[in-house]
Formats: C-alpha cells, sequence, structure tokens
C-alpha cells in the first residue's frame, strides 16, 4: 500500500512540483493546504499517513502549525516532516523541540527521504 502523503506549504508552484514527484515515486498526495487552519481541516478529515510542512508559511510559522497538528484532538497522529528551502541547520533546534520526526530540504524531497525517516 503507498504512503498517504499531505503537504502543507503557501506555494503553489511547489505544491504542484512535489505532488507529482512524490505521485511518480509512488506516494499517494491525498491533499494540499496552504494555511494551518486547513492543514489542520484536512488531517482530521483525510488521515494521512505523513504530513510534510513548509518551515515558512508566509504569515504563519511551520512550527505553529506542526504543532497544532500534533494536539488536535480531532485528528490522526500522523508523522510530521517539516520542509524548507533553508538549510537544515538554520533551524536545527527548533526542528529539535518540535513535534516533527524530521526535516526534509525541498531540493532533497523524495518517497526514498520520507520512507527512511518514516522507518519504512
Amino acid at each position: 500500500m503507498a504512503l498517504r502523503a499531505l503537504i502543507v506549504d503557501d506555494n503553489s508552484n511547489f505544491l504542484g512540483a512535489a505532488s507529482d514527484l512524490l505521485e511518480r515515486e509512488g506516494v499517494d498526495v491525498i491533499g494540499v493546504a496552504t494555511t494551518g487552519a486547513e492543514a489542520v481541516r484536512l488531517a482530521a478529515e483525510l488521515q494521512p499517513d505523513v504530513t510534510l510542512v513548509d518551515i515558512d508559511l508566509g504569515d504563519e510559522s511551520g512550527f505553529d502549525v506542526a504543532r497544532a497538528l500534533a494536539d488536535d484532538a480531532r485528528g490522526n497522529r500522523s508523522p510530521i516532516v517539516l520542509v524548507s528551502t533553508h538549510a537544515e541547520k538554520d533551524f536545527a533546534d527548533l526542528i529539535a523541540s518540535s513535534p516533527a520526526v524530521g526535516f526534509v530540504p525541498k531540493a532533497e524531497l523524495s518517497a526514498r527521504r520520507l520512507a527512511d525517516l518514516l522507518g519504512h
């Protein structure tokens, strides 16, 4: 069974490119969200196996969105993977203190990287 993913990013170009890439690699992208509220609603509704959250969501912090997803009593507790165009070292402390299982640079996003982080 394919990994089912929800992608949260305010950049429509990235949403399209990431969805296409992951789908080609066998990941079922079951939803995309551009805001934290939409992400929490879709995570509860769709029950993804993993949720990818951009660190920089324009007016919102991806770290806050990750915490909201982890704390939402209605939603599932799918693992959260943070993504960004920035280097991991730029946010190492925030990533470590977040509820995310890990971080993947946007340029290195792949089904294999997700599977490795999730232990699949």
